[in-house]
């Protein structure tokens, strides 16, 4: 028996953000967090489980995946594995063997939360795959072994991250705030450096809370952030939640910046987007912008405003491409092929 399923998730940007662990294994916060899923960055996952045991075959954007790339995955299909056996899904091999074929639609490891899409897909198709029908919840658990931010990426529009208190982390998991389709805003995100950054976000996110003398003073002002920006989505009020995410965006960068030695994911060009953000906002546009740990900067606008930031945007030097976003929806199952 082969058993195969399809999923699609799309990447989360995160305006009040995740920076710090209370538990590295498990992927439990430091503090809650809250995000906007993204239309236009999405990852398609495949996976199939067959009954013969041996080595997954992991295949990523084309490329069989190596490394602690490799590793990552594995030991993630093996918490499904898990699964599979306590809600006795599995008969026949202890460790059925799965493929995984996954492609993105916008660059790896680049601070473009890769991870967080990449993970919701893998967690709904392998879930579904082994015949596990998850409740979101639960999928967002699983999902935030692989990558922390996944948790999130498993609602569309916008939604937070739930520190939880539980040594399991069973009461760490993502919940929805609001749809997709409840509040017509855009993420544009300027796209200035494709390759993977040269120092991974789990291990300056470990740096950053073993060394900054900043961290304890950011963990403490998360809370009222989060209070900050609920009210702003309820509210519908653009301009106090683009306040508030360029703000903490700043903040968890100077907390980067203050870590001996000091992590610095910024390009001149960031700089100069970050500046063109402030100098349309001048001239009257509605825009905000926010940077993950990665060179890349993302701007939250109205729609109105929308067309003028991407072109402002665009003329800049090393500006690859702009990528135009409205709120996405929630990982989901895509229809099996038909056979012909």
């Amino acid at each position: 028996m082969i058993l195969q399923a399809t999923a699609e998730a799309c990447a989360n940007i995160a305006l009040i953000k995740y920076w710090g662990k209370r538990d590295a294994v498990l992927n439990l916060p430091a503090t809650g967090s809250l995000s906007l899923t993204l239309s236009g960055l999405v990852t398609r996952t495949t996976v199939t489980w067959a009954e013969d045991p041996g080595a997954d075959a992991i295949v990523l954007d084309g490329k069989p995946a190596e490394g602690a790339e490799r590793e990552r995955i594995a030991t993630f299909l093996d918490l499904v594995r898990a699964l599979m056996h306590a809600n006795g899904s599995r008969r026949g091999p202890d460790s059925p063997r799965a493929t995984v074929e996954s492609s993105n639609g916008f660059p790896r490891a680049a601070g473009l939360a890769s991870s967080a899409s990449g993970f919701a897909a893998l967690a709904l198709a392998a879930t579904r795959a082994a015949g596990l029908e998850l409740a979101d919840e639960q999928l967002s658990v699983l999902a935030r072994r692989g990558s922390g931010s996944a948790c999130r990426s498993i609602f569309g529009g916008f939604a937070e991250w739930l520190p939880g208190n539980a040594a399991d982390g069973q009461d760490s998991h993502g919940v929805r705030l609001l749809a997709p389709e409840a509040w017509d805003v855009r993420m544009l995100v300027a796209v200035l450096a494709e390759r993977p950054k040269p120092k991974g976000s789990r291990d300056a996110m470990n740096h950053t809370v073993a060394t900054s003398p900043y961290f304890d003073a950011w963990r403490a002002a998360i809370p009222g952030d989060l209070d900050v920006a609920r009210q702003a989505i309820s509210a519908r009020d653009l301009r106090r939640l683009g306040e508030l995410a360029e703000s903490n965006a700043l903040r968890m960068h100077a907390t980067m910046l203050a870590a001996r030695p000091p992590v610095l994911y910024w390009l001149p060009e960031t700089v100069a987007a970050m500046r063109r953000v402030w100098e349309v906002r001048d001239a009257g546009l509605t825009c905000w912008f926010t940077i993950d740990a990665g060179p890349n900067v993302k701007v939250l606008c109205d729609v109105a405003s929308e067309a003028a930031v991407v072109a402002g945007l665009s003329e800049l030097p090393g500006v690859l491409r702009v990528i135009s976003s409205r709120p996405g929806p929630g990982a989901r199952l895509l229809p099996a092929p038909v056979a012909s």
